[in-house]
């Protein structure tokens, strides 16, 4: 008899820890069925990407050859505010707060935040919702897109992006200052520019545009927050009911450890974020169109040239794509963290996750970082970039060309060293899903392997 409730006990005890899992698995079901489609879409793309050339990508025959000069892209990010969304003020507040990654200048324009229109409530809106498939439905669900295009059209976001770009004032005169500073060119090219010198104007537009303006971007974040007590609770209460067959005491000892797992799975929150990455298009013929018919400085204003270009639509964001990430925040105690010490935890989790996918994912968003020390060879990069093992990067020197250019010649390629990755996203007091402190290693940035003769100042960017 003693045996069995002691089998008993077990049985109960599987079933709560079951029923938990499954409660999560249900909520998480659709988001993580879109993850694993992504992955597999991903490793899809990366086999095409070795049989097939794509433009920005260095292949086997330039190894040896030219790259790129560098200079950081720059980034402007926003969120969809969504009014249904749980700790929605706590959540805007800390995106707000959260400074631009540090590989990237800061480009951020005076609106961070899209405002969705309300559905439309029309009969007819509401019979051709209404004669939708369930597929198109969930489609329409998965993506944000058409609707943040459409904020970026009526609010001139792209207008307002080159109008950063290029110091605009409110008279609406340009000057060349930013691109200067971010371009690292001399004196007396940003002199001549100044003096409104239309061949050297164009020269040095010419070679800003692709990397400076084209290397723009736009990072939208759509972002659920969801507490973990909802699922928690509803796996507790199936657990409790499964003991309702068991004697006395064997009851009472499985319901006491279906509530420490509730306890402990109920702390926290997951954030589940989908990252819209936009690219400012920047061409030859848009450049001859702006400096020939929009470009003035403040000593020449027409007002004309400003209203053409606070209409134009001549400028535009495409869409190169999206990511999700989710953050999981657990196993934390009341005493540990207040609520919105939390869901400001679990809210720059979800975005810093997001980034590092969005660069693995798109080669034209992929940072560069220098090399700090050759001695382990290490840069400052970790976890919180997605730093993984396996991982290789190309290490590119500094050269200047005969007209005094900077420009940057591969030099070797490194490997992650797997044993030292830094983790740059542990917290000194944090601790994991069983209370106990996470271990972190003894390191400042993480550690390659590979073979060349390099020094501090190097340039890493990662290749696969």
């Amino acid at each position: 008899m003693f045996n069995n409730q002691i089998i008993n006990l077990k049985s109960i005890t599987k079933i709560s820890l079951v029923a938990f899992m499954f409660i999560g698995v249900q909520i998480n079901e659709t988001y993580a069925q879109e993850e694993v489609k992504e992955e597999v879409k991903e490793k899809k793309e990366k086999k095409e990407k070795k049989e097939k050339k794509e433009d920005g990508k260095i292949h086997k025959s330039g190894k040896e050859g030219e790259v790129a000069k560098y200079r950081r892209s720059s980034l402007h990010t926003m969120i969809i505010e969504d009014a249904k969304l749980p700790k929605i003020d706590l959540i805007l507040e800390t995106f707000n707060a959260a400074p631009v990654p540090d590989k990237y200048n800061d480009h951020t324009i005076e609106n961070k935040m899209i405002t969705i229109a309300p559905a439309d409530t029309s009969a007819e809106a509401v019979a051709a919702e209404a004669e939708k498939s369930k597929k198109e439905k969930k489609a329409e669900d998965k993506d944000m897109s058409p609707e943040i295009s459409q904020f970026f059209a009526d609010n001139k976001v792209a207008n307002k992006m080159m109008g950063k770009w290029f110091n605009r004032s409110e008279q609406g005169g340009f000057n060349m200052d930013l691109i200067g500073e971010r371009g690292i060119y001399d004196a007396s090219a940003q002199d001549a520019a100044a003096a409104n010198s239309t061949e050297r104007g164009e020269a040095m537009l010419a070679d800003a545009g692709e990397e400076l303006i084209g290397n723009s971007f736009v990072v939208v974040h759509h972002t659920k927050f969801v507490s973990n007590e909802v699922a928690a609770k509803a796996a507790y209460t199936i657990a409790v009911a499964a003991t309702a067959k068991l004697p006395g005491m064997a009851q009472k000892a499985a319901q006491a450890g279906a509530k420490k797992v509730y306890e402990k799975a109920r702390q926290g929150y997951s954030v589940w974020t989908t990252a819209y990455l936009y690219q400012l298009q920047f061409t030859d013929s848009i450049s001859a169109v702006f400096y020939q018919n929009m470009w003035m400085d403040d000593s020449n204003i027409d007002a004309a040239k400003k209203e053409m270009f606070d209409n134009t639509d001549l400028f535009q964001l495409k869409l190169l794509g999206f990511q999700k990430a989710k953050a999981l925040v657990t196993g934390l105690s009341k005493d540990s963290q207040d609520e919105g010490a939390i869901v400001k935890k679990a809210t720059i989790k979800s975005i810093e996750a997001v980034y590092a996918k969005l660069q693995r994912k798109f080669e034209a968003f992929r940072t560069k970082t220098p090399l700090v020390s050759v001695d382990p060879m290490g840069a400052k990069i970790g976890l919180k970039e997605g730093v993984e093992k396996g991982d290789k990067y190309e290490v590119l020197e500094k050269q200047i060309d005969a007209d005094g250019k900077v420009k940057w010649k591969r030099k070797g390629v490194l490997v992650v060293d797997k044993k030292n990755i830094w983790d740059n996203v542990s917290e000194e007091d944090e601790v994991d899903e069983d209370g106990n402190p996470v271990k972190k290693q003894d390191i400042t940035f993480t550690h390659f392997k590979g073979k060349g003769k390099y020094y501090p100042g190097m340039l890493l960017r990662q290749i696969n």
